[in-house]
């Protein structure tokens, strides 16, 4: 199953796949849920984490130490911080903000429907690989066997289930040819199970419950709209991408131009006139005598 877009007339291949999600502020946490955020310990999770309508009495299992500020918490499982409803302003309304932001961000993934691919392997995933697009199914879908997302760094990936999604225990979803974790959005109406030692990628829009189960791990986001439930599991938020500097352009070296040599102009030497020779002149005188008669 492959979309491509190519552009003939310039040899130039396009960016595949539709446009992405915008997550607004809710893409500032690694999980964000409204109703419960429960750790078996130890997790570990890069990134912060927020609750919100509920209070920091949901955020359980994390053994949270409140911030002498008031406006977030820490724990020993969390690199970042840990946010909730009840925290002091300006939590709870960056936090109502983040949560609307989840919720269209739901809510644009789940009515994508251009150029879709519709129900590839009738829900059942099997050592498929899908190049960027979007891809919908009208029931829960099954990740069987490891199941491989190749493109480049450019390239969208949106998966939109109208059921559950399941990963398999000991499976993986693979990224090839430069892409990248943030540009994947599942969008899950039903319940999302990873199973214990899987590894999952790519950012979770959640309608419902999301459970990574014992020793799973996520190269992503969880943006649930109930609960968010994690069993020693290992929760990174995607790296930042960091831009590439151009190649400069290197300066020139000037090359001199060589001084020319200067063509001597030959002395002429002059060619000395001859003294011309004088000519003798003769004068012949005749006397003539004349006789007396």
């Amino acid at each position: 199953y492959l979309i491509s877009v190519y552009q003939a007339a310039t040899n130039v291949v396009l960016a595949l796949g539709p446009p992405a999600i915008n997550l607004g502020t809710s893409g500032n946490f690694v999980v964000l849920a409204k109703s419960e955020i429960s750790t078996v310990p130890d997790s570990e999770i890069t990134g912060d984490i927020g609750v919100s309508p509920a209070s920091a009495s949901a955020i359980t299992g994390f053994s949270l130490i409140r911030d002498p500020s008031g406006t977030f918490a820490t724990s020993t499982q969390v690199v970042g911080s840990v946010f909730a409803s009840d925290f002091t302003t300006p939590t709870p309304s960056n936090l109502a903000n983040a949560v609307l932001a989840m919720q269209a961000a739901f809510t644009d993934g789940n009515s994508r429907t251009t150029n879709a691919v519709v129900n590839v392997g009738a829900g059942t995933l099997t050592g498929l690989t899908l190049a960027p697009g979007l891809y919908t199914w009208s029931n829960t879908v099954n990740v069987v066997t490891s199941l491989t997302l190749s493109g480049s760094a450019t390239d969208i990936w949106i998966l939109q289930i109208a059921g559950g999604l399941n990963l398999a225990s000991a499976q993986s979803i693979i990224l090839s040819g430069g892409a990248l974790a943030q540009n994947i959005f599942w969008v899950v109406t039903g319940s999302v199970s990873i199973g214990d030692s899987s590894s999952f990628t790519g950012i979770l829009l959640a309608a419902t419950d999301v459970t990574f189960v014992t020793k799973s791990t996520l190269n992503g986001r969880i943006l649930s709209q109930t609960a968010v439930a994690l069993q020693k599991a290992v929760i990174n938020q995607p790296a930042p991408v960091v831009p590439v500097p151009p190649t400069p352009t290197p300066t020139p070296t000037p090359t001199p131009t060589p001084t020319p040599t200067p063509t001597p102009t030959p002395t002429i030497t002059p060619t000395p006139t001859p003294t011309p020779t004088p000519t003798s002149t003769y004068t012949t005188i005749i006397t003539v005598t004349a006789t007396p008669p």
